[in-house]
């Protein structure tokens, strides 16, 4: 590494010092090269030392243009819902097209002067910045009305681990709203709210949706910025739309998608680029005679998608009946085969262990250009304390314990292998959709479960089991980047007792940057068919 410049009279550190870091490392340095890094090191200490405040490139809000009020932990959370409340607005608002709206912010997205929890205890952080996603949600007319609830550090599909507590299905109170984007659902499914923004790595706004009976799309990865958020892994890290209607999807991602020149996973998009509108291309579907919808339209039939291990039969009905009802709105229907979907969600699971606990858990996000929330990052040691671990979920813990296994038996050379195998699925969809406009098969293997008693004090096995299998079609998505969304198609009995009847989710994937196709698609369906009633 060339020096930039060396001082020689700065303030020399010492040479245990040196030689005591590099032993931590398996190095043994000569007393000479001891000597020499010192001197190196020294120079290192008095640059880092003169290095200006960076607060000067920080996002502060203009807090007199983007004013909140009301900031606190409501006593009523509504099952689970909320976090905290706020009431924000922009003063000077550049567009209407949320004029009026009221939209609840995932708990891990900064809003300056509001608590972030992520779910959990780990560690407590109140942001100095607002979110890209909140600033554009204010511009846009919007009103920001709280932090909705999230699960533990963001790793659970189950809603059973927030640090807020449990998180009622809207349909069924002691059921799962899904996860981890949980307090999202409920609130949306509930009316409490508009609309919704979640995060999405492995499902986690399609689980909710599919769970609560809304609609929630994962964008094209890249396609908003994941600016002022909290990391989980930046190559899986999406930012989404959760609402009640297909449209209002297309109204909320219009208002947030674009890159921000922040952002490192954007596309260098104009703002008026076509592929940043979606309002007009769903307004234009829904106005045509409903057998014409989707006329030139082609929907291929994951079949894999319908034939993950444990997957209730009543979802594979309910996914099949709706599927069956596209071509009566003007659509080409097929099924199609790509058998590396099988070994997507498996991918994910060995992919995310090392990057994930590094990003998500201990604030590593070297290599990235990004925003670098540093108020926060240092609030993390290069390992947790047993007081942090103690803190995490079942999932989180879980993640943690497989980064350090990960990390001592396999390390980079497993992760790049990882990584590969993600550019070869990735291909086979790409591969796919260069046949059909839109893929689609079940968002869920099963209808939401039972929340447990207790919480997690059944134990991480037991507690882990209760979603095994859940992102095998949301998961496989987060990998390659594709957009996804879900859409309420039916309701279907509960695993634990068949009189309670809870949503089920069908998931429309399209080509990357054609988020409009899943968009124009979930619309005409919608306007058809009233879920509510198949």
């Amino acid at each position: 590494m060339s020096i930039v410049r060396l001082d020689a009279e700065a303030p020399r550190v010492a040479v245990e010092d040196v030689v005591n870091i590099a032993a931590k490392g398996g190095i043994k340095l000569s007393d000479q090269m001891a000597t020499d890094f010192v001197t190196l090191v020294s120079g290192l200490e008095a640059v880092i030392a003169n290095l200006p405040d960076d607060s000067c490139v920080i996002p502060i809000p203009d807090l007199s243009k983007y004013p909140r009020t009301g900031i606190h932990v409501p006593e009523d959370n509504d099952l689970g819902g909320w976090a905290t409340k706020v009431t924000a607005k922009c003063t000077a608002p550049t567009s209407d097209l949320l004029k009026g709206r009221t939209i609840a912010l995932k708990d891990n997205i900064a809003f300056a002067g509001v608590p972030c929890t992520n779910g959990t205890s780990m560690v407590e952080w109140t942001p100095k910045v607002d979110a890209t996603v909140a600033t554009r949600v204010m511009d846009a007319g919007g009103i920001i009305v709280g932090k909705a609830a999230c699960e533990n550090s963001c790793f659970e599909a189950l809603s059973a681990s927030s640090i807020t507590g449990n998180v009622h299905n809207p349909w069924a109170k002691g059921y799962s709203a899904g996860g981890s984007s949980s307090g999202s659902g409920r609130l949306v499914g509930t009316g409490a709210v508009h609309m919704s923004i979640g995060c999405d790595q492995a499902g986690s706004v399609r689980i909710p949706a599919a769970s609560c009976g809304i609609v929630g799309l994962k964008p094209t990865w890249g396609m908003v910025p994941y600016t002022g958020i909290i990391n989980l892994d930046a190559t899986i890290d999406h930012a989404g739309p959760m609402t009640r209607t297909v449209r209002d999807c297309a109204l909320l991602l219009e208002a947030i998608a674009g890159p921000d020149g922040w952002d490192d996973r954007q596309l260098l998009l104009g703002l008026d680029d076509e592929r940043l509108k979606f309002v007009e291309p769903v307004d234009e579907v829904v106005s045509k005679p409903q057998g014409k919808m989707l006329s030139g339209i082609k929907i291929g039939v994951l079949q894999e998608g319908f034939q993950i291990d444990g997957q209730d039969d009543n979802i594979v009905k309910c996914a099949q009946a709706a599927v069956d009802k596209f071509e009566a709105l003007g659509a080409k229907v097929a099924p199609i085969s790509i058998p590396e979907h099988k070994l997507a969600s498996l991918v994910w699971m060995s992919s995310i262990s090392l990057c994930g606990g590094q990003q998500a858990l201990l604030g590593g996000m070297e290599g990235r250009k990004q925003l670098y929330m540093t108020d926060r990052l240092s609030l993390v040691g290069p390992h947790l304390t047993q007081q942090q671990f103690s803190s995490l979920g079942p999932g989180a813990a879980n993640l943690y314990l497989n980064h350090l296994w990960f990390s001592e038996k396999y390390g980079p050379a497993l992760q790049g292998k990882c990584m590969n195998l993600q550019k070869f699925i990735s291909d086979a969809y790409d591969k796919a959709l260069k046949e059909f406009d839109v893929l689609v098969m079940p968002t869920l293997p099963h209808p939401a479960p039972k929340l447990p008693e207790n919480g997690y004090e059944e134990g991480i096995l037991k507690f882990a089991m209760r979603t095994t299998g859940m992102i095998a079609n949301t998961s496989p998505f987060d990998n390659s980047g594709h957009p996804a969304l879900s859409i309420p198609v039916g309701f279907v009995p509960a695993r634990e007792d068949a009189n309670v009847k809870l949503p089920a989710g069908l998931q429309l994937v399209g080509r990357k940057y054609a988020d409009a196709d899943c968009l124009k698609v979930a619309a005409a369906w919608e306007k058809a068919y009233d879920w509510k009633t198949l």
